[in-house]
């Protein structure tokens, strides 16, 4: 006889508190970048978990990590729930793990109650989301999708020296009780629950966040060149200084985007001089742009934008710039039916919700492409997230983790 399935809070918390110390950090974080020696020790624990539940266990050639809890028709594809484990180089511990942990937890609270699903439900452990030790991020989800090959990436050196290709035969063997399966294989829907990583839902003390998109994003590098001059004795009429370039449109760019669009993002977060001597006029300076938007139409002008006020501070200055487009990711739009989905097991536990627009990509960016999508939000304190200062509390968790088994059960059950 079954039983309504419900969430374990105490396993739950103990859980988030037992992956949290794979890598942890002095000031409370984790360092468990992605493939590396951390990452699968908390790869093989969710494993040992897993076999432990009598679940399959499986990986395929980019390491996803793969839990399944069979259902009643195995010709129906199944439900896919999770995110991933891997962090920041001094990230937080609630970061991709609880998406992870609050999926298993589903599985764990539908086998505890002897209930069968019709279909089949699958937790995975993207590999490499953050993209820290290895670029780009969301690689397993990529790969997933069909968006990139592992070939294409073998030979990528890691920050810390290892080329990718050896990591992942390391990862891949560290767990020999996983059976290899081929990369992408069909499920129904995906669903993924992660911290909101901004401070609208703590603000607005609202429990759980609707995400119906995310954001579209281009990364570019300009490089702006002019002449290495001697700082003390080159009057103004004859520098060609690119600092003054960049300054200028940086400026620029920094007092008209943002201002005039809500929805816009425009962050300068590297730059660099050539030679980088204090008295010398550089022969070049190089800084990054990170623009992104909900609708792509917009992020293509904001990037015309970006182009035309380098080029205009170039001109002015003397100088040359070059503009290289490094990431280019178009927006994502979640399926309604699943968002209706995870708004309606919300009400029914009598928790508030609200839609909402990622400002971060995220695996489930990828999955939309292949399959019907959407995901949860959680708050976290302040919206501090990549940093070891970052915050959920348990009620949170726990409110996020009766949401998702909520979906599983709507989801899952569907023929």
């Amino acid at each position: 006889m079954s039983l309504k399935p419900q969430v374990n809070a105490g396993r739950l918390l103990a859980s988030v508190a037992e992956f949290a110390a794979i890598g942890a950090t002095p000031a409370g974080g984790v360092n468990r970048q992605a493939l590396g020696v951390e990452d699968r020790a908390a790869r093989r624990l969710l494993a040992e978990r897993g076999l432990a539940r009598g679940f399959t266990v499986f990986q395929d050639d980019i390491a996803n990590l793969f839990i399944r809890r069979e259902g009643r028709d195995a010709s129906l594809p199944s439900l896919l729930i999770g995110s991933h484990l891997d962090s920041q180089p001094n990230g937080g511990r609630f970061d991709g793990a609880l998406g992870t942990l609050i999926a298993f937890e589903a599985l764990e609270a539908l086998e505890d109650a002897g209930i069968e699903t019709e279909r089949a439900v699958e937790v995975v452990a993207f590999t490499n989301e953050e993209g820290s030790r290895y670029a780009p991020g969301c690689m397993g989800s990529m790969a997933f999708a069909g968006a990139g090959k592992v070939a294409d990436w073998e030979k990528t050196q890691a920050t810390d020296g290892p080329v990718l290709a050896d990591e992942l035969a390391a990862t891949l063997a560290a767990l020999p009780e996983a059976e290899i399966r081929p990369t992408g294989h069909a499920v129904c829907a995906f669903v993924e629950l992660h911290i909101e990583q901004g401070p609208i839902l703590e603000r607005e003390e609202v429990p759980i966040g609707v995400v119906t998109a995310v954001q579209g994003t281009k990364w570019l590098e300009v490089i702006f060149s002019g002449e290495a001059a001697h700082a003390g004795t080159t009057p103004l009429e004859f520098r060609k200084d690119p600092m003054s370039a960049a300054a200028a449109a940086i400026a620029s760019l920094q007092s008209a985007v943002m201002p005039a669009d809500p929805d816009a993002r425009l962050t300068v977060g590297r730059i660099a001089a050539e030679p980088g001597s204090i008295n010398v006029i550089p022969r070049s300076v190089t800084f990054t742009v990170d623009i992104r938007h909900p609708d792509a139409a917009t992020l293509g002008a904001m990037e015309l934008h970006v182009r035309r006020e380098c080029e205009a501070a170039a001109e002015s200055r003397e100088c040359v710039v070059t503009i290289s487009r490094r990431v280019d990711m178009a927006p994502g739009r979640f399926d309604p039916a699943i968002t209706t989905a995870i708004e309606e097991a919300s009400q029914a536990l009598g928790l508030k919700s609200r839609p909402m627009v990622s400002g971060a990509f995220h695996d489930a960016l990828f999955v939309s492409r292949v399959a019907p999508t959407a995901m949860i939000f959680v708050p976290c304190r302040k919206g501090i997230s990549h940093n070891e200062a970052e915050f959920v509390s348990d009620a949170h968790m726990v409110c996020g983790a009766q949401v998702m088994l909520g979906v599983v059960e709507t989801l899952a059950s569907a023929g």
